[in-house]
């Protein structure tokens, strides 16, 4: 039996991967002929953590998370804590830390895993057919590739998502921007092991560890998409946005390097009802594009792979397998980007006396509720 699996993402090789350990052979395609990361970093959250040891690629993380022990909220004008914790309880809870992990590391260290030489690059997908023999894709270079089954990780724009559902679906702009990328850590801006965040005015300034001495860092703003902006004004949007804002804010604008530091027009889109049609199935992005607010779109990918492999575990008949794989997988991705979606609006200032109220009882919160939140989407994952 051979799966092709398109997209040699996050979710792809964490797919490749999983059907490797059922004992499935696999063809990785990958549309670029180099990857460059989209986003600077990534939160890898326990469930996603757990995925990755399952699937036999726990040292990544080990190796290559940040260390990330505390959390803590922060006013947006001088700069004062509202409320500041261990996540201690939150990996007592859930059997794993947390590993913020750049995004080009963990693609280097996946590929390494996989074998690079293993991927096939430069073969963007056009279509897909199947057939009484399998499927077989068809490739903008002209040539072709046959499988017993289509794993379709080709990420938030799919090109075989189409395929799948019947129908082109939107993207939904969520209604803010993101910044994000890489700074040495300099614990005058925040502490070393704590992901801290200013937030005011529907907006926020986020610090995270991730390895090698960096802040992963990020600021979102509320605006209108299609703004002509890019890096060549970064720096003064930023200072225009954030007028007002805490001396930590002010020098982490003055820190950063336009030319590594990416500007994101963030969009979800609506959940589907299916992810398989026949022989192919959407794994990953291509599956459940979500906004990044919960943190939760690569350890969803990682999800899907586990659950995939292990429905290959339970039965080689392809339309089985692939049938449990969207049954265990459907509710549990809608809920994701559903939650996703709702923390943005609150986050993002979508109704601001939400958001004020929010603001608010951050200065009164011990963590518990916070970590109850995480948990509640940590342990509804595949493997608790």
């Amino acid at each position: 039996m051979k799966a092709l699996v398109i997209g040699a993402g996050i979710g792809g090789l964490s797919a490749a991967v999983a059907l490797k350990n059922a004992g499935i052979a696999c063809e990785v395609f990958e549309a670029v002929k180099e990857i460059k990361p989209v986003g600077a970093a990534i939160s890898v959250w326990p469930n996603g953590v757990k995925c990755m040891n399952h699937l036999g690629m726990g040292e990544i993380m080990e190796t290559w998370g940040g260390p990330l022990r505390f959390m803590a909220y922060k006013d947006y004008r001088q700069g004062e804590t509202l409320t500041q914790f261990s996540l201690a309880p939150l990996i007592a809870r859930t059997g794993s830390r947390p590993c913020p992990v750049s995004r080009a590391e963990l693609q280097r260290e996946m590929l390494d895993f996989w074998g690079r030489d293993s991927v096939q690059f430069g073969k963007r997908v056009v279509r897909a057919e199947e057939s009484d023999a399998g499927v077989t894709v068809w490739f903008t270079d002209g040539t072709t590739a046959n499988g017993d089954f289509l794993i379709a990780a080709d990420g938030s724009h799919s090109a075989l998502r189409p395929y799948v559902l019947g129908y082109t679906p939107e993207r939904r702009y969520a209604g803010y921007v993101n910044w994000n990328g890489l700074v040495e850590i300099d614990e005058n801006l925040a502490p070393a092991d704590q992901w801290t965040t200013f937030v005011g005015e529907g907006k926020r300034v986020s610090l995270m560890p991730v390895s090698g001495g960096r802040f992963y860092f990020f600021f979102d703003v509320p605006l209108p998409a299609g703004l002509a902006e890019d890096r060549r004004t970064l720096r003064a949007d930023l200072t225009r946005y954030f007028t007002g804002w805490a001396p930590q804010v002010q020098a982490l604008i003055a820190a950063l390097d336009p030319n590594t530091t990416n500007r994101i027009e963030i969009h979800d889109i609506e959940p589907f009802d299916t992810l398989v049609r026949g022989r192919v199935a959407l794994l990953g992005d291509a599956g459940h594009s979500t906004t990044p607010d919960i943190g939760q779109g690569g350890c969803a990918a990682m999800e899907d792979a586990v659950v995939l492999g292990e429905m290959f575990r339970e039965t080689n008949d392809i339309p089985t397998a692939l049938r449990q794989y969207e049954a265990r997988r459907c509710d549990r991705v809608r809920d994701l980007v559903l939650k996703a979606r709702k923390r943005c609006d609150i986050t993002h200032g979508k109704d601001m006396a939400l958001t004020q109220a929010w603001y608010a009882e951050l200065k009164e919160e011990t963590g518990e509720r916070i970590i109850n939140g995480m948990c509640d989407t940590i342990q509804g994952g595949p493997l608790g």
